[in-house]
């Protein structure tokens, strides 16, 4: 369920860092690795941000 419910969040808010903070995982990279997202996820979600 734990792994469910932070997919769930990173797919509507595209939020890594959220997810990575509510894992209490120290490295983005493990909160990735856990996520599993791809290179392709995450240029989606980077060209879809505007600044």
């Amino acid at each position: 369920m734990r792994r469910t419910k932070v997919a769930q969040i990173y797919k509507k808010t595209g939020n890594l860092r959220a997810v990575q903070l509510l894992l209490g995982h120290t490295k983005m990279d493990s909160t990735v690795r856990y996520l599993g997202v791809d290179l392709e996820d995450a240029l989606s979600i980077s060209e879809s941000v505007e600044i």
